[in-house]
């Protein structure tokens, strides 16, 4: 027969192991709340990175349509407006480009290698005048341009190039062939250097 001593110490363990779980689950109830809480904090994180990161895009689409638009139109003679489209491809957002005129849209590839090649220097120049902070401010370019036909769109090229470097304060060296007369660089370049070979060596001298 259980005695009442028993009793009470069982009685004593009880509230004990009551008072246990009554803290338990005061204390998980705190962090439902806190999880709460938090889920709140980030999803509203998540939505002012969402915006920011539009916002950014946009920023970024309009830099980069707008420097290279203005140099196909610059130097083509029916030139090529350039649409920048972000599309969100396994949760990454992948950025495409499209040379757009009349409103048809095509691969930059499918554009022509001289339209390609204003648009990839407009587009190297786009993307340093955006970087912060601005690295060293020189572009060295092998021959940036060498698919571009005709003396007179390379003429407008190189004005372009000229442009471009003084507006933004960019020293631009670039190796060139003969496509263009040698008249038209010296006007366009601050300094000219031509190179000759012969006999195997190559000389240097200022133009």
């Amino acid at each position: 027969m259980t005695s009442v001593k028993e009793l009470r110490t069982k009685l004593e363990r009880r509230k004990g192991q009551k008072i246990q779980i009554e803290k338990n689950i005061e204390a998980i109830q705190v962090s439902l709340s806190q999880s709460r809480k938090d889920l709140r904090t980030h999803t509203r994180a998540r939505e002012v990175i969402k915006k920011v990161g539009l916002e950014t895009q946009q920023q970024l689409s309009f830099n980069i349509s707008e420097v290279t638009s203005m140099a196909l139109n610059a130097v083509l003679d029916k030139p090529y407006e350039l649409e920048v489209e972000f599309v969100e491809k396994r949760n990454k957002t992948e950025c495409k480009l499209w040379f757009a005129r009349n409103g048809d849209l095509i691969k930059p590839f499918d554009g022509g290698g001289g339209a390609l090649d204003v648009a990839a220097f407009a587009l190297r120049v786009a993307s340093w005048s955006m970087q912060f902070p601005r690295t060293r401010n020189v572009l060295i370019l092998d021959e940036p341009f060498k698919h571009l036909k005709g003396e007179e769109s390379n003429r407008k090229v190189l004005e372009m190039v000229r442009e471009i470097s003084s507006k933004l304060g960019l020293q631009i060296i670039m190796v060139s062939d003969e496509r263009i007369s040698r008249e038209a660089t010296i006007e366009a370049a601050d300094k000219v250097f031509e190179t000759s070979i012969k006999k195997g060596v190559t000389n240097v001298s200022e133009g």
